[in-house]
């Protein structure tokens, strides 16, 4: 009953502040023009009104469209036609700016259904006793929370746009009409997408603006309240709160990141933590007129706006800073009744937090990459490698026995393979900014696409070649299993390199932790849904156990994107659900795309979301859940869905029609004309389209664009039903019911569902060459509804979750027209030969897929 109660507060809440002032501020918004098109705003919601009520009818978009034109328009021509819907999609997109301002602005009256577990509910707990609050600091000075900011393709708000919405918050908290008016002018007047594609650096300042802006505040403000309540140790081994930031030094599969990108980030970084101490010390220095602070003072003010303003010849300078703020402190302490040692005491935290560096800047590589590098090197002169003749061939015992990690200071020439120059280059370029910036600035390799313990080794020994010493190889070497097939295998790995005794040298000189990257994107488009989670919850499970074997400390870095299909969906749920057979002191994940500016986007919602992964770690410590731990049985019921999931994934994988219909029906192969992104759409860009090749993300995205979100529900329905024909229904009832792993991935598999639309492509039905594939996407969706039903005892999707349900729902109205007008296109360019209307429809497309994704916060 309480909880029911709670959800229908909820409701009434959403309603009132987000819904009723949503239409009230839409209807003001509807009457600013653009371009001198002063009928746009009227005719959109007799458009959106339209394609609500014939698609539900099943109508074609391209009927939709001319039927619109026809009843309301009839006298223009096709090209005015095409004008009017460019028209419409900028008010969309804007609407979208303007229900997501609403939603954060209405926040704190609103929250969360599980806004329990936050900051405050581990304070409560605290409270209860001295004991239990010695409980909790002892698990946090064991834990670590690490955030990453990655570079993919789907952070489809600029800093312009951004900035208008951070305005939008603040003056819609307090319903500021005019301030509204005047910014909803100047938001329908700025652009949403650039000209041209940015670079690696333009996407480092873009991303930038959420460091500067939201974790610059939100981070120190935790850490502040944590080291206020608990007695958390200044001698730990890792630091609690971290970001780390993968624009500029994440080269995968992106041939525009060299290694002149990531020396300008790294300095681009330095420069921007200085620009926020600054403001910081003019406020301290506004307020802290004492004798006998001065001097130190003065000093820190001219070391910060050195720094802050590109001064040559930089280093690390964390501590000489923390000394003079010490001073300063000591001195408002002694000698001036602490009179704002306050002030002095925020700015020594955030100095803690960020150095010099701001976020550690990882550099990521594809191991076949580095295969290439290692075996160009070692047949240079300079190089003692000891490596024999035929290295490449033998299997990988041999060659673990034939490493020798001798050091060299080989200089990659000039004329050697791009990739080879940029990869030997960037490993000396890491030294160079950890003397700079500080070590944690740039500190860890990931290789992704790991497959061997010889991937790891090589690319150690390409560091001692490149100048770095075996006593001071100040770098962590981060696997990235990503695959179904390299997940499978990733604790033997991991076995090898834990018993090799140069690595096991190198990691206790790294304070014994090894910190393993999973991918979900990957494992998804390569295994379907349930296969994806269970292969990485089975690694993880067999990886936790290897390195408890060996005393090895184990952070997990979960590569997360936003939708459930790529590991989002409800994160801190996932990670309150590991049982004690999965390492989960350290929280280590990336946020992308959407994912940033939905989660993050403010300071508010930035802190409820870290907070919340700092007590999903800290609760499942203290408190483990019995069920989290599944026994052997649920394992052998979940291992066997995954397993029916998998055959029937790979059955859609494999069919004739799985890549041309994503061709045709979605805008995949425009996906690279967004200019959005330094990062091509799919690896070996230059040849033809073959799924391997394709990006998770644009193989997601795709999907989510038509309205049918495969990756994050085919083969579930089919699985579900197995169990039940094979009268194991009651066990999953109750493993549903009682294993927060399995409920989670369920509960994130309807998120998917929910934000999928069937009625949208159901013109194919009839399609004479598609009909029968199309048919078996729905035909597998509704069975997989039916079953979700039947399991969780609801009638509508997400019904546990009211108010999210609802605003999906308020999202997808909004944004149903740019679907419409997209299929539309698609539709039209399917039957087009004319090269101009064909650029038209191209751009038609291109420019409904912002306004999509936008809305639905987490689809790519």
């Amino acid at each position: 009953m309480p909880l029911t109660l709670k959800l229908s507060q909820r409701e009434t809440a959403f309603n009132n502040e987000v819904v009723t002032r949503f239409e009230l501020y839409n209807s003001l918004f509807q009457t600013l023009p653009f371009y001198q098109v002063k009928d746009t705003g009227i005719l959109l919601p007799f458009f959106s009104s339209h394609c609500e009520k014939e698609v539900s009818k099943e109508v074609s978009p391209t009927t939709i469209i001319e039927s619109f034109f026809k009843k309301y328009v009839p006298d223009i021509e096709h090209q005015e036609q095409i004008n009017r819907l460019f028209r419409f999609i900028q008010y969309i997109e804007r609407q979208v700016v303007l229900f997501d301002a609403i939603e954060d602005s209405s926040f704190s009256k609103i929250g969360r259904s599980d806004d329990s577990g936050t900051l405050q509910s581990l304070l409560q707990q605290a409270a209860v006793s001295d004991q239990a609050r010695n409980s909790i600091s002892e698990k946090l000075n064991d834990f670590s929370l690490r955030l990453v900011l990655t570079a993919h393709p789907t952070q489809f708000y600029p800093g312009s746009i951004l900035g208008i919405m951070t305005d939008l918050i603040e003056a819609l908290k307090t319903n500021d009409i005019n301030n509204i008016d005047v910014l909803l002018q100047q938001l329908g007047k700025t652009p949403f997408f650039n000209k041209t594609s940015p670079t690696p650096v333009d996407e480092a300042i873009s991303l930038a603006w959420f460091l500067e802006n939201i974790f610059y505040h939100a981070v120190s403000g935790i850490q502040s309240k944590l080291d206020e309540e608990f007695d958390l140790k200044a001698d730990r081994k890792s630091q609690l709160l971290e970001l780390g930031f993968w624009p500029g030094g994440d080269r995968d599969g992106n041939p525009n990141v060299t290694t002149e990108t990531t020396k300008a980030v790294a300095s681009f970084l330095r420069q921007r933590v200085f620009r926020c101490y600054y403001r910081d010390i003019r406020v301290l220095k506004r307020r802290i007129t004492f004798r006998g602070v001065e001097k130190a003072v003065a000093t820190l003010e001219q070391i910060i706006y050195d720094n802050a303003n590109n001064k040559q010849n930089p280093e690390d300078l964390q501590d000489e800073i923390l000394e003079l703020l010490q001073s300063i402190k000591h001195t408002l302490i002694t000698s001036h009744d602490s009179l704002f040692v306050n002030i002095v005491d925020d700015l020594i935290k955030k100095v803690q937090l960020f150095g010099c560096y701001f976020a550690t800047l990882d550099i990521r590589q594809d191991s076949r990459v580095l295969r290439n590098v290692f075996n160009f090197s070692t047949k240079q002169s300079e190089i003692n490698s000891g490596i024999k003749a035929g290295y490449e061939d033998l299997d990988e015992k041999d060659k673990l026995d034939n490493l020798q990690f001798n050091e060299a200071d080989f200089h990659c020439p000039d004329d050697a393979d791009k990739l080879i120059c940029d990869t030997l280059n960037t490993i000396r370029l890491m030294k160079e900014i950890q003397q700079s910036n500080g070590e944690k600035a740039c500190q860890r390799f990931i290789i992704s696409n790991c497959q061997q313990a010889s991937d790891i080794l090589q690319l150690i020994n390409l560091f001692l070649w490149s100048g770095w010493k075996k006593d001071n190889l100040s770098v962590d070497f981060m696997p990235l299993f990503e695959t179904v097939n390299d997940l499978k295998h990733a604790a033997g790995v991991m076995e090898l390199l834990y018993t090799h005794p140069f690595y096991k040298e190198h990691l206790q000189s790294r304070g014994n932790l090894q910190s393993i990257m999973l991918g979900f994107s990957d494992s998804t488009k390569d295994g379907g849904y349930l296969m994806a989670n269970w292969s990485i919850y089975k690694a993880k499970v067999e990886l936790t156990a290897i390195a408890r074997k060996y005393g090895v400390s184990l952070a997990f870095f979960d590569g997360r994107g936003g939708p459930p299909a790529r590991g989002g969906g409800k994160t801190h749920r996932f990670y309150a659900s590991m049982g004690e057979e999965i390492a989960n002191e350290h929280i280590q994940l990336t946020i992308q795309g959407q994912t940033v500016s939905s989660q993050y986007g403010s300071v508010e919602t930035a802190r409820f979301n870290m907070e919340q992964l700092i007590n999903a770690g800290i609760t499942s410590a203290l408190n483990p859940n019995k069920d989290d731990l599944l026994d052997t049985r649920h394992k052998e019921l979940i291992s066997a869905m995954a397993d029916e999931s998998f055959k029937l994934f790979i059955d859609l994988r494999q069919h004739p029609l799985f890549v041309e219909y994503l061709e045709k029906f979605s805008p995949l192969k425009l996906l690279s004309h967004i200019n959005i992104s330094s990062r091509p759409t799919k690896r070996n860009s230059d040849a033809q389209l073959k799924l391997e090749d394709l990006r998770a993300i644009s193989f997601v995205t795709s999907w989510s664009q038509l309205k049918q979100s495969i990756p994050g529900f085919y083969g579930v329905g089919t699985a579900l039903n197995k169990m039940k024909t094979d009268g194991n229904w009651n066990e999953i009832k109750e493993l549903y019911n009682s294993s927060g792993f399995f409920k989670t991935m369920v509960d994130n598999c309807t998120m998917s569902m929910t934000k999928s639309d069937f009625r949208v492509t159901a013109y194919l039905e009839k399609d004479k060459k598609f009909g029968q594939f199309w048919k078996l996407l729905k035909d597998e969706f509704e069975l997989t509804k039916a079953m979700l039903f039947e399991l969780t005892g609801t009638k509508v999707l997400m019904q546990e979750y009211p108010v999210e349900r609802r605003s999906i729902a308020i999202r997808e109205k909004i944004v149903l027209p740019l679907v419409i007008i997209q299929h539309y296109a698609l539709q039209c360019l399917n039957n087009c030969n004319d090269e101009e209307l064909i650029k038209i429809y191209n751009k038609l497309v291109i420019r409904t897929v912002y306004g999509i994704v936008n809305a639905g916060r987490n689809l790519a």
